[in-house]
């Protein structure tokens, strides 16, 4: 099925399900940036609509109605809120209050267990493929693995994302603290990884024996 056939249905679908201001909001706030995120970012990425949930209403802080533009709803633990900010409505022309209302309504939410993930429309239209590699390796996290995946995929998974956020160059021995594996087992993971494209090793001062292992950045834009 193409695209728009099943965008019209995905929104068909849940203005069926709704009615009075929930309807209503569903109908005038799904518009041409909302549009633009599942078109470029999220049917590339899934390739469907499940467990995405356009216009979704939380009640904020004060108990007020908040619709953020999609949550996404996979298991019950696990809660995803999607935002699409525009430059102009959300920083140029925001005033102080609005600012400190908005802050003060993402630190609720998270705190009663949603995660809450906003990109700017620039990069939704301009730079989609960076949006898609970056979500794909948020999404990796949560996402449960098949019962055939084998401990070293894993491994190489969660030794990535301790590159990622890490400040310098990863060790070998970073590994090993990590994990608490053996040193062999460690570069072995860290060689798969360099042997897949994702990271390069950093070499010694006389330019034999890789010291340390750096993301290749360019892999994820």
């Amino acid at each position: 099925m193409s695209f728009e056939h099943e965008h019209e249905e995905f929104i068909r679908s849940h203005l069926s399900r709704r009615s009075g201001e929930r309807k209503d909001r569903l109908a005038s706030g799904h518009r041409h940036a909302e549009k633009l995120f599942v078109q470029n970012i999220w049917w590339e990425l899934k390739g469907d609509f499940a467990c995405l949930h356009p216009e979704f209403e939380i009640l904020d802080w004060r108990g007020r109605p908040y619709y953020a533009d999609f949550a996404f709803t996979p298991n019950k633990f696990l809660r995803i809120l999607w935002e699409i900010k525009g430059f102009n409505s959300h920083v140029r022309d925001m005033d102080q209050t609005r600012f400190c209302n908005e802050n003060k309504r993402e630190l609720y939410l998270q705190a009663i267990g949603y995660r809450i993930v906003s990109f700017a429309y620039d990069d939704i239209e301009q730079r989609p493929e960076q949006i898609i590699s970056l979500v794909r390796l948020f999404l990796s996290q949560f996402e449960a693995e098949q019962k055939n995946t084998s401990w070293r995929v894993l491994a190489e998974k969660e030794t990535l994302r301790l590159a990622l956020s890490s400040p310098r160059p990863l060790r070998p021995k970073d590994v090993e603290d990590h994990f608490r594996m053996n040193h062999r087992t460690a570069v072995k993971l860290l060689h798969s990884l360099c042997e897949k494209g994702m990271m390069n090793p950093t070499k010694s001062g006389a330019g034999v024996r890789a010291v340390s292992y750096e993301v290749k950045r360019d892999y994820w834009m």
